[in-house]
């Protein structure tokens, strides 16, 4: 027979609980004082257990604590990112090329529409390095032909973009073209760069360019990178569409236009072209010779300012200071001043202020050229006397037409196609008009007809670059013709080599500041027709750089 077990044993007195209520092993002994709750954030500044709290006073005004007083928890606004995302950028196909290159430019990279898939998924794309370098190579002639770094980026962007290369960022100043491409956040970047060595002007190779661009930009036309290639070839080996004996003629006519645009006659506009036809010799000798072009400037400028001083000396009845301003207008880097003015308007400030540097050193080699040649006269007791020139007759007929031929043999310096010159012509004779209505007729401020004409000038030329698609500098540059400040520039130097400083200075900044108005009136034109005029079915703005309010 089992026994049955022994129970457990009774607890001893001290260990037998006190009530018959549920105890556990991690109830708080008795005597003890539970920990007050964690402070919320920000409890640094709750007031200590056992204070007495005074009554909230607010915050001194710019206390790091206080309640914006225009803050409003209800009225606040959203997080940058807000939670149903950032909606993407979707340009239309038929809005220019050079528009949607510019907007997707100024989007960050992840905000970028994606090109669209191949087709087949099988088909491979054209080399990586192969596409790079056709982009840098006709970014090379872009800004060798004195396009603004803005427009060369958004080239330069569109090229890769049609070969599908969408992550790609390019940079350009005033002599290295760059550009990286990154496949993905894991892959590593390409980087290809290219150094822009020599510059001409050619605005008919230029208009080529474009042409190629429009085309790889074209969903109607497929243009592989081995097409690409050859046109490219064909356009570096194209001819200038002017001979040299047609260009140095050109120079001369430009010079004796000039000289009657400033009142003078048939024998002033015969002596200004002889003066701008030697010194065009002399450059092209020069450059023939290797000299930089700071020197065929200064050698340039000398036969204009010899001429002048040659009638003052043999006593003739013509006026002097009008061939010598005729030949200046040939020599004014008006472009170069554009340009820079444009890159510094668009943000792009290291090539503007190389650009206005390389501006000044020419400008520069003017002054010079024509100082050097009036203080020898000055030492010979040439009296040159500018009080004649400072009241042209008021020949309105005779101007606008030595307007349009400025314009014209302008146009025909830069290479420019003959579909381009008369549109150029009528522009220069429009810009005339209406500086003389403001200027003379109206007595006005020279700076502000020069601003306003300057900002028709680019309005007009920049709707026909968007009528063509093609670049606006046929039809801006040789139209300012009229209204570069060569008049200005004469009298300066020449009251400086008669040692009338403070009148030569004023004289030279008056130049710099019609210089100025000219570049700022072109580009402001150029803009309010992007602004206002905007292309069918264009619907994304062209978002710019806010105010930093000094930042």
């Amino acid at each position: 027979m089992v026994a049955e077990p022994a129970g457990p044993e009774e607890a001893p007195e001290d260990r037998k609980p006190l009530s018959d209520e549920a105890t556990s092993e991690f109830a708080l002994p008795e005597g003890m004082v539970p920990e007050p709750p964690p402070e919320p954030e920000g409890s640094a500044f709750v007031v200590p257990e056992g204070l007495a709290a005074e009554p909230a006073s607010p915050e001194p005004e710019g206390s790091a604590f206080a309640t914006p007083s225009t803050y409003s928890a209800k009225d606040s606004p959203p997080a940058f990112t807000p939670a149903y995302g950032v909606p993407l950028a979707r340009l239309p196909h038929n809005a220019p090329w050079q528009d949607r290159m510019r907007t997707m430019l100024r989007l960050p990279v992840g905000d970028r529409p994606v090109p669209e898939a191949p087709a087949s998924k099988d088909e491979t794309g054209p080399s990586v390095p192969r596409v790079l370098d056709l982009t840098l190579r006709i970014g090379e002639l872009l800004l060798a032909g004195g396009e603004g770094a803005e427009d060369v980026e958004a080239a330069m962007f569109a090229i890769c973009r049609s070969y599908g290369l969408d992550r790609c960022e390019p940079t350009v100043t005033f002599t290295l073209l760059s550009i990286t491409y990154q496949p993905s956040l894991v892959d590593d970047p390409v980087t290809a760069n290219r150094t822009v060595r020599r510059r001409g002007t050619d605005y008919t190779r230029l208009e080529a360019v474009y042409q190629l661009l429009a085309d790889i930009n074209a969903p109607a036309h497929e243009v592989s990178p081995e097409e690409a290639y050859r046109r490219l070839a064909e356009i570096r080996r194209n001819r200038h569409p002017y001979p040299g004996w047609v260009l140095t003629a050109a120079a001369g006519v430009l010079a004796g236009a000039a000289s009657t645009l400033l009142g003078g006659g048939p024998w002033v506009f015969f002596v200004a072209a002889l003066g701008a036809v030697l010194g065009d010799r002399l450059a092209w000798l020069c450059a023939g010779r290797g000299l930089p072009e700071f020197y065929q400037f200064l050698v340039a400028a000398m036969p204009p300012a010899a001429m002048g001083v040659l009638l003052t000396l043999l006593h003739a009845d013509l006026r002097p200071s009008a061939v010598i301003t005729g030949g200046l207008f040939a020599l004014i880097p008006g472009r170069a001043l554009v340009a820079a003015v444009q890159d510094g308007l668009t943000g792009f400030y290291i090539t503007a202020s190389a650009r206005l540097l390389e501006v000044a050193y020419f400008f520069v080699a003017i002054v010079v050229g024509v100082l050097s040649v009036l203080y020898v006269a000055v030492q010979f007791d040439a009296q040159l006397n500018p009080e004649g020139a400072l009241s042209p007759a008021e020949r309105p007929v005779t101007q606008i037409v030595s307007s349009m031929v400025l314009c014209a043999t302008f146009a025909i310096l830069l290479q420019q196609s003959r579909g381009t010159v008369l549109f150029a012509t009528l522009n220069g004779g429009v810009a005339w008009v209406v500086y003389a209505s403001i200027a003379v007729t109206a007595e006005g401020s020279t700076v502000m007809a020069t601003a306003f004409a300057a900002g028709l000038v680019g309005l007009f030329g920049q709707l026909m670059a968007r009528y063509h698609h093609t670049s606006s500098l046929p039809y801006v540059t040789a139209a300012i013709g009229p209204l570069l400040p060569g008049s200005a520039t004469y009298f300066g130097v020449l009251a400086i080599a008669q040692n009338n400083l403070d009148q030569g200075f004023a004289s030279l900044a008056k130049a710099a500041a019609l210089a100025l108005a000219i570049a700022i009136g072109v580009n402001l034109g150029g803009e309010l027709a992007r602004l206002f005029m905007r292309a069918p079915g264009a619907g994304s703005a062209r978002s710019a750089a806010k105010r930093t309010r000094g930042f």
